[in-house]
């Protein structure tokens, strides 16, 4: 297989980490960003860089063009991974919390995106990971305002700018997961225990981030085995 140039976010821990071992494992070239880029870098693998990056920081997007113009040129495949998991009834959940969500979960995976999509072929792909919260007429659960909404919210986006780059590429996917044992999850709800480990979500994940754009453009899978 080609050498890709991919770009994931959130991967400091949980899918985001998985995935970087495992793009590096088959040589892919990996851009890793993260708030925390040591987790990373202390794993000194082939082929992988980092940046301390934070989705909410609008100077932040300047680096990441900076480390494409200079070093690659050209994205095959981003993974909008990085979210923020808020657990908070309705009635405690203020602007502010709102604002962080989104900020995180829609307007940091919008700008990034944006960003990137210059340096994107024809043939990249733009693959979002969702929520089953965020699927229409999908159970809901209390406490998830904030973040089942704003998963439902990049689905929108994605389906969107599938149709508005239909002519030219990317194309763009999103992956509604159901529950995985991460620590993410762990925070939010820590006594519940998924069926799903991060690294075989995380190896789902990849080979569709690799495959997946032959054969879907625009569109939702359901990735869950589990309710929630």
């Amino acid at each position: 297989m080609k050498t890709k140039n991919i770009i994931v976010t959130g991967t400091s821990r949980g899918i985001g980490f998985e995935l970087v071992k495992l793009f590096a494992s088959q040589g892919h070239n990996v851009l890793a960003l993260s708030r925390n880029d040591q987790t990373i870098n202390v794993l000194n693998l082939a082929g992988v860089k980092t940046i301390a990056f934070d989705l909410c920081e609008p100077s932040h997007y300047d680096k990441v063009v900076e480390f494409i113009s200079s070093n690659w040129n050209t994205v095959d495949i981003l993974i909008n991974n990085a979210g923020m998991l808020l657990n908070k009834p309705f009635a405690n959940t203020d602007f502010n919390d709102f604002t962080k969500v989104y900020q995180t979960n829609v307007f940091g995976v919008s700008e990034l995106t944006r960003v990137v999509l210059p340096h994107m072929p024809k043939d990249g792909h733009v693959v979002t990971i969702s929520s089953m919260g965020g699927i229409q007429g999908s159970m809901k659960f209390p406490g998830l305002a904030a973040y089942s909404s704003s998963k439902g919210a990049v689905i929108t986006l994605s389906e969107l700018l599938a149709e508005e780059y239909k002519e030219t590429g990317p194309q763009f996917n999103v992956l509604a997961l159901g529950a995985v044992q991460t620590e993410m999850l762990k925070e939010a709800f820590p006594d519940y225990h998924a069926p799903t480990s991060a690294l075989e979500m995380a190896t789902y994940i990849h080979d569709f981030a690799l495959t997946g754009n032959k054969y879907y453009n625009g569109k939702v899978l359901q990735v869950s085995n589990s309710t929630p």
